[in-house]
């Protein structure tokens, strides 16, 4: 009997990888751009996406009537967590009252908040102030780690890096959503930094609010399957995250948009193997809906012939693309299929580093995977909407590429 949807286990993956014969399957680029904008676009403007919220919601019953517009069931599955509603955030310093953003894995102030001398962060400050530049592997970055867990403020102040635009709050993920961590934290604009700075140096005072409360909410995963001809054979898996912070067009619109088009071009050309495609809400709250549908279907991670990870940012204009691969046997096809559409990654992911992003999820559970991600210069920022942040040519001719790819590993 065909396993169900809900059952996924007793698959296998030690087949090996099919060979490639190298036919293309890509559609003409410029109905592919057609489509991939109008994705795009209708995601961005939905609104800021964070999960839980109804713009999530609405997304997601927006990208299963997508789905099944095409032909394929499509299913929300919920999605049960408490929400950080937040009631009021501000940073009152030298005579101004500044709106923020907290973070979403920290402790919270009551509505008076916490005062205290304002310095560098690490000092003996009451309130600690630092810039995070974009990338996550930063030395600021684990410093902050550090500081957070030691609790050596009262309350911190992370400012925006000045590479991002003067206004709006470049967002951090919330990596201890589960198990919130350190102080109060307000995250604001990078325009207040000179300020802050004469602040810093006259040792002037602060006062921060994270007024917040826990609400409980549902979000939902968006999953589908296209059933192959031979259930023998392991299933492939096709994920992209569908929440972030703010509209996110380019972190997480081109996920969107390719694993449309893949479902597209594999409807038209049937695989041998089945595909699972999902959609997942909760990735800027570590990775909180893929963590279900792995807790749901526990051998899938291991047992699928291959995870397909659309990440974060490939679809942004000026990205750095970077793959993520299993093996070397992947990285092997992929490259042939690159070859052919004169594409070539700018960064690969060393096979023995943990990977960026969803691949983690599937690394630490010994599965096979190719990831396909990107840099942005706007990641996590307000401005990162429809149209300027979003290089759709350079998407289209990457989703030509991956179709092919898709359609040789869909076959035994």
């Amino acid at each position: 009997m065909r396993p169900s949807r809900r059952q996924f286990l007793h698959w296998f993956s030690a087949l090996p990888l099919a060979s490639s014969s190298l036919k293309t399957f890509a559609q003409p680029s410029s109905d592919r751009e057609s489509r991939i904008d109008d994705i795009i676009r209708e995601y961005s403007a939905q609104g800021y996406h964070r999960t839980g919220t109804a713009v999530d919601t609405v997304s997601g019953a927006w990208l299963s009537d997508r789905i099944q517009g095409m032909g394929v069931p499509a299913f929300m599955d919920p999605i049960e967590l408490d929400r950080v509603n937040v009631l009021y955030a501000s940073f009152e310093f030298g005579g101004q009252t500044i709106e923020g953003e907290p973070l979403y894995d920290c402790t919270y102030t009551d509505v008076a908040g916490v005062t205290g001398r304002i310095g560098e962060i690490g000092s003996d400050a009451e309130i600690g102030v630092i810039m995070l530049p974009p990338s996550t592997s930063s030395p600021a970055h684990s410093q902050l780690d550090e500081v957070r867990r030691e609790a050596r403020h009262k309350g911190i102040i992370i400012v925006s890096d000045s590479a991002y635009p003067a206004d709006g709050i470049a967002t951090l993920n919330a990596e201890d959503f589960r198990a919130p961590v350190g102080p109060p934290t307000l995250q604001i604009a990078n325009k207040y930094w000179q300020d802050l700075q004469v602040a810093i140096s006259q040792r002037k005072t602060g006062t921060l609010v994270a007024f917040c409360e826990h609400k409980p909410s549902k979000a939902y995963n968006v999953s589908a399957r296209i059933d192959g001809s031979d259930p023998d054979l392991a299933p492939m898996v096709i994920m992209t995250p569908r929440s972030g912070w703010w509209r996110c067009a380019s972190e997480r619109g081109g996920g969107i948009a390719l694993l449309l088009e893949l479902m597209r071009d594999l409807v038209e050309n049937p695989p041998q193997r089945d595909v699972i495609f999902t959609a997942n809400s909760g990735h800027e709250l570590s990775h909180l809906g893929l963590d279900q549908m792995l807790h749901e279907n526990p051998s899938l991670a291991r047992d699928a012939y291959i995870w397909i990870h659309l990440g974060a940012n490939f679809a942004a204009t000026g990205s750095q693309i970077r793959l993520q691969y299993s093996s070397q046997d992947i990285n092997n096809l992929t490259r042939r299929h690159l070859g052919r559409a004169n594409l070539v990654p700018g960064v690969e992911t060393p096979l023995e580093n943990r990977p960026l992003g969803e691949a983690r999820n599937i690394y630490d559970s010994g599965g096979n995977f190719l990831s396909l991600l990107g840099n942005n210069p706007l990641f996590h920022h307000p401005d990162d909407r429809w149209s300027d942040a979003v290089d759709v040519a350079t998407t289209a001719r990457w989703a030509d590429a991956f179709s092919n790819i898709i359609q040789d590993l869909s076959r035994a």
